[in-house]
């Protein structure tokens, strides 16, 4: 990256930065994303927005890089639509007999039926611990706007937790 990039301290501060802060990032968007192989591109499409205004963040590089990744997701999602493929659902005479599945599987299928939005915001309540204004920030929406995300992910949440 070093030869791309021109402008002496401020390249070096922002290849320091970019080195110490994109595995986050990509672990960010892996989240906000559903797993989705997008995520690495995503996490670079947002290095490449930080760079262009690295010098005007003051900062605020981390945030706008997520807001980056939380708004290119959901502009993709937009753009392909909201078909979802479903994966097979084996019969019931061939399922697992144990019926053990693994907690933190179990939550990462019940996290990715959820809306990107949605699911945004529950990544930044309680993967993040962000406040609502910040989530509010964050995603672009009135803060009361990101309750009724979070407060209508964890009810869906319930619900299919339920079934």
């Amino acid at each position: 990256m070093t030869g791309e990039l021109s402008g002496g301290t401020a390249a070096q501060d922002f290849e320091s930065w970019a080195a110490a802060r994109g595995p986050a990032l990509v672990r960010f968007a892996h989240l906000v994303t559903g797993g989705s192989p997008d995520a690495p591109d995503l996490a670079q499409d947002a290095l490449a927005q930080v760079w262009s205004r690295w010098r005007r963040l003051d900062g605020d590089a981390e945030a706008y890089a997520r807001r980056c990744i939380t708004n290119g997701w959901v502009s993709r999602w937009r753009r392909i639509g909201r078909i979802r493929p479903v994966a097979d659902v084996p019969d019931a005479a061939t399922s697992d007999p144990t019926g053990t599945v693994d907690d933190a599987d179990h939550a990462w299928a019940l996290l990715v039926t959820l809306t990107p939005v949605q699911r945004a915001a529950v990544v930044l309540r309680f993967y993040e611990e962000r406040s609502y204004a910040e989530i509010g920030s964050l995603l672009d929406v009135p803060e009361t706007t990101a309750r009724s995300h979070v407060h209508r992910a964890l009810r869906a949440l319930r619900t299919r937790l339920e079934e």
